[in-house]
């Protein structure tokens, strides 16, 4: 997947700081360090991008990697001082469904479905195409950094697991300057959202919007806890926080992080 000649004119109309790098370990790694060096220097919606990741991390601390040219790794910055503490945990929420739906544009009346598996993981016809991860900016509380790694070019042979996929492995070109200004605006339209509704995302069609683009809210679920324990049930719904409510017999169980496995 070489970078285009001509750059990404839809996504740096929208971001006022597109940088895009040869090769990096980790465009997360590198954007937390550049935001905490120079923060004025990177605003809302900057981007940092790259087709050969060499280290880069998903949830859980994971390991993510592909070959050089078959996926997009990119990482954006965002301002959230008006997004209250406590409603924060929507922001990997909204990015996840933000690229679902800069996924879903790309395979319009292809046949192809695009759904988000809670909490943000991106999948095409049932595989995971994308992950996100999101981190704080240390000594910058109101600056996040979001992750995304897209596995676009990727063949079927270079896929990591079973359960992963990529445009290519389905027969599709993406493109990634219209999948990265769909992402952005995406984003940038869903954080504004909350800021105006104070952090409540109910309020905001959010929680609603996320609920719809999850295929895993109705679905038997099995979750591997932070604990160790195993949780199995049928995930109902999203709570005012944007936790995964399993239901198991008659008991109700929230879960803020886990590792979950859609059971048929």
């Amino acid at each position: 997947m070489p970078i285009p000649v001509d750059g990404y004119p839809l996504s740096a109309a929208i971001s006022p700081r597109l940088q895009v790098a040869v090769s990096t370990g980790s465009t997360n790694a590198d954007l937390v360090a550049a935001v905490a060096a120079d923060p004025a220097s990177w605003p809302h919606l900057s981007v940092l991008l790259t087709d050969d990741q060499r280290a880069g991390r998903g949830r859980l601390d994971r390991t993510w990697t592909a070959p050089p040219g078959t996926a997009l790794a990119v990482s954006i910055v965002v301002r959230v001082a008006g997004v209250p503490a406590e409603s924060r945990g929507w922001i990997p929420l909204i990015a996840g469904a933000a690229m679902t739906r800069a996924v879903a544009a790309q395979i319009r009346a292809t046949g192809h479905t695009a759904k988000l598996k809670w909490p943000n993981d991106v999948l095409l016809d049932g595989a995971k195409v994308c992950g996100i991860l999101a981190e704080a900016v240390p000594g910058h509380p109101d600056a996040v950094v979001i992750g995304a790694g897209v596995n676009t070019r990727m063949t079927a042979a270079d896929l990591p697991v079973t359960t992963a996929t990529s445009f290519a492995a389905v027969g599709l070109e993406a493109d990634e300057d219209r999948l990265l200004a769909d992402y952005l605006g995406a984003v940038d339209e869903q954080l504004a959202a909350l800021t105006a509704s104070h952090g409540d995302a109910a309020a905001a069609g959010i929680l609603g919007e996320i609920e719809a683009l999850c295929s895993t809210v109705g679905s038997n679920v099995r979750v591997s806890m932070p604990d160790g324990t195993l949780l199995e049930g049928r995930a109902q719904r999203l709570d005012p926080s944007g936790r995964l409510v399993v239901v198991s017999g008659n008991v109700e169980t929230t879960v803020a992080a886990g590792d979950v496995v859609h059971v048929r």
